[in-house]
C-alpha cells in the first residue's frame, strides 16, 4: 500500500516515516529529496532560480509518479494543499495528517536553512500559514493522527494503525 504523510513542516513526516515504512516493510520516500535528486538541485536553489510555482508543480508530478508505488512518502509542507493532489493521491493511496502543535513545529523549523517559507517569514507569519494549512490538511487526508504529545515511535505505531485499518477499511469496500 502507499502511504503520503502530510502537514505543516517540522510534523515529522520523514523521522515518523522512516519508522512506519520498517514496520510495514516498505520503503520510504521523503518527497522532497525526490524532488532534488530529480532537478539536480536544492530546494531553495529551486524557489530561487524557478520559483515556487515551479516547486509546486514538480510537486504535483512526483505524487502522480509516486502514487503507485508501495511505500511510506513524506510529502513536502505544500505538496497536499492542493485539491488535485489529494484527488491524485487518494485514489490508491492512503493520506495521512500528521497533526502537531505549531510551537513544536516552529522549534524544529525555525532555523533550518533549506526550508524556503520558513526562513523566509516571521514566526507570526508562519503561524498564519501554518493555521491555514491546518485545516486543508485535514480536509485532503482520509485519516488524522495526533502527535502533539506523542514520541517518533509512539506516532509511528499511531500511523501504522491507522493504516491499516485504512486497509482493511478498503478491503470492505468502504474507501476508494
Amino acid at each position: 500500500m502507499t502511504v503520503f504523510l502530510c502537514g505543516f513542516m517540522g510534523c515529522g513526516k520523514s523521522c515518523t516515516g522512516k519508522r512506519l515504512s520498517e514496520k510495514l516493510g516498505t520503503k520510504f520516500i521523503d518527497m522532497d529529496d525526490y524532488i532534488v535528486n530529480r532537478e539536480g538541485m536544492s530546494i531553495p536553489d529551486i524557489f530561487s532560480q524557478k520559483g515556487e510555482k515551479y516547486f509546486r508543480a514538480a510537486e504535483s508530478a512526483s505524487i502522480i509518479e509516486l502514487s503507485h508505488e508501495n511505500a511510506v512518502i513524506a510529502c513536502g509542507g505544500g505538496a497536499m494543499l492542493s485539491d488535485e493532489n489529494a484527488e491524485n493521491a487518494g485514489r490508491s493511496a492512503a493520506v495521512i495528517f500528521i497533526d502537531v502543535p505549531f510551537e513544536i513545529c516552529y522549534s524544529r523549523i525555525k532555523d533550518d536553512p533549506n526550508r524556503p517559507i520558513a526562513v523566509n517569514n516571521s514566526k507570526d507569519k508562519l503561524l498564519d500559514i501554518y493555521t491555514q494549512r491546518r485545516s486543508i490538511y485535514i480536509q485532503h487526508s482520509q485519516i488524522t493522527v495526533d502527535a502533539s504529545a506523542h514520541s517518533a515511535d509512539e506516532v509511528s505505531s499511531m500511523l501504522e494503525q491507522a493504516v491499516i485499518k485504512l486497509s482493511e477499511t478498503r478491503r470492505n469496500g468502504g474507501f476508494h
